[in-house]
C-alpha cells in the first residue's frame, strides 16, 4: 500500500472573522484530501486535536486556557476507528450542506437528521446524541473553528437587559433595544456571530454578569441598570456558549469592563473563572469566549462578616469542598486573594448566596452592596 503522505500542521487558534464560505471551503478541502487518498489506495485519515485535561494549558501571558498541540488521528481501515470515522464524515457533510444553503440546526436536529440504520445491516449510524456531539467537537477542532460558525447550535440560555441596541441581520434585519422588551429582557441566542447579530449601540459604563435569574430580576425591578448606566446579563448558572460569546463581544467590541456577581461558593467562583479564563472542555475556543480582563465583585466569604450575614449562611456539601480543594491547584486561582477565599471555604465549610443580601432588605443589593463595591473597586482578580 502506498505510503501515507505527511499532512501539514493545523493552526491552533481559530480565526474570529472567518465567514461561512471560508469554513465550508475548509470542510471541502478536508473531504477532497480523503477522497484523493482513497483513489491512491491510501488509508484515509481524519486528524483532530486531542481533548482532555492532559492537553489543556494555561496561557499566563494572555490569562486564558488553551488546547495544547497533541493530535488524534483516526483512520478508516482501523477497525477500532471505522465507525467513528464514518460518523465524522456524515457530520462533516451535513455541516457543509448547512453552510452551503445558509441553514442552521440544533445539535439535536443534526443527530436525528443523520440517525438511520445502514442498509443491509443492523448497524445504526448513531445510537445516541453523545456520539454525534463528539463528532461535532472533532470537526470544530479539525477545521479550526467553533460550532456556531458551522451553523450548529445548542439550547440557548441567558438573558440580556439594558440600554443596548442589537440588529438581527438574519431575521428581517430587526433592530431592538434590550431595555425596552419588558422586564424579561432579551433571551440570548446560541449563535451570536457579527454576521448574524450586530451590536448597533451600547449606552453603558460596564457589564454586570449575574449567576442567578432571581438576582437578575431583583436588579431589573430596582432599576439598577438605569440608575447605574450598566448592562445586565444573567447566566442562569454556568454560562452557555452563546452567553460567553456575547460577554466576549461586548468587552472586545464595545470595551465594556466586565464584573461578575455570583454566589459565594466554589461553584459560583468556578462560573466566574469560566467566563474569565475559559473552560477545559472548550479550551480550543478561549480566544472567542474568554474575557481575561473580567473582575469578580462578589459574593465572598468576607461579605459574611462585613455585612453581618452570619445567620443566613448555608453549609457546604462534600462536593463543594472537593471542588474548592481542586481549585486551589488551578494556576489561575494561585493568587493571594483567591487562595484565601478557597482556604476559608474549606476551613469554615460555609457558603453565602446572592439572595442572602435580602436579609438586610430587598433593595440592599441595588442601593448599597453593589454601588459600594463598585465605587471602592472592591474586586477579586
Amino acid at each position: 500500500m502506498p505510503k501515507k503522505k505527511q499532512k501539514p500542521k493545523k493552526a491552533k487558534v481559530a480565526k474570529e472573522k472567518q465567514n461561512p464560505k471560508q469554513i465550508a471551503a475548509k470542510i471541502n478541502e478536508m473531504a477532497k484530501g480523503i477522497v484523493a487518498d482513497i483513489k491512491k489506495g491510501i488509508d484515509p485519515e481524519f486528524i483532530t486535536q486531542q481533548r482532555g485535561r492532559s492537553n489543556v494549558e494555561f496561557d499566563e501571558a494572555k490569562g486564558i486556557l488553551r488546547l495544547g498541540d497533541k493530535e488524534t488521528t483516526r483512520t478508516f481501515l482501523n477497525i477500532g476507528h471505522a465507525r467513528k470515522f464514518m460518523q465524522t464524515m456524515l457530520v462533516s457533510a451535513k455541516s457543509h450542506e448547512y453552510l452551503k444553503h445558509n441553514k442552521t440546526a440544533s445539535i439535536r436536529e443534526i443527530y436525528y437528521e443523520l440517525k438511520h440504520t445502514v442498509p443491509d445491516t443492523k448497524e445504526n449510524t448513531f445510537d445516541s446524541q453523545g456520539e454525534s456531539d463528539g463528532c461535532i467537537v472533532d470537526l470544530e477542532h479539525s477545521v479550526d473553528t467553533i460550532r456556531e460558525k458551522l451553523n450548529l447550535h445548542a439550547n440557548p440560555k441567558g438573558t440580556l437587559y439594558g440600554d443596548i441596541t442589537l440588529r438581527d441581520k438574519v431575521h428581517h434585519n430587526d433592530k431592538f433595544n434590550c431595555g425596552k422588551l419588558g422586564r424579561g429582557g432579551w433571551s440570548i441566542m446560541s449563535r451570536l456571530e457579527p454576521e448574524e447579530i450586530e451590536i448597533v449601540s451600547c449606552n453603558a459604563k460596564y457589564l454586570l454578569v449575574i449567576e442567578t435569574e432571581a438576582m437578575f430580576e431583583r436588579l431589573v425591578e430596582e432599576r439598577f441598570p438605569q440608575k447605574n448606566k450598566c448592562v445586565l446579563i444573567s447566566t442562569g448558572g454556568q454560562a452557555a456558549r452563546g452567553t460567553r460569546r456575547l460577554i466576549h463581544r461586548l468587552h472586545t467590541e464595545r470595551k465594556l469592563p466586565v464584573l461578575v456577581f455570583s454566589d459565594g461558593d466554589p461553584y459560583g467562583w468556578y462560573i466566574y473563572s469560566v467566563i474569565k479564563q475559559g473552560s477545559m472542555a472548550l479550551a480550543a475556543h478561549s480566544d472567542f469566549m474568554a474575557c481575561p480582563a473580567a473582575k469578580y465583585i462578589g459574593m465572598t466569604l468576607d461579605d459574611i462578616e462585613t455585612y453581618e450575614l452570619q445567620n443566613v449562611t448555608e453549609k457546604m456539601k462534600d462536593g463543594d469542598i472537593k471542588r474548592a480543594k481542586e481549585m486551589l491547584d488551578y494556576p489561575w486561582f494561585k493568587n493571594k486573594q483567591w487562595q484565601a477565599q478557597l482556604r476559608k471555604a474549606i476551613r469554615e465549610k460555609v457558603r453565602i448566596e446572592q439572595q442572602a443580601l435580602a436579609n438586610k432588605r430587598l433593595d440592599f443589593v441595588a442601593t448599597e452592596y453593589l454601588p459600594e463595591k463598585i465605587k471602592k473597586k472592591d474586586f477579586l482578580p
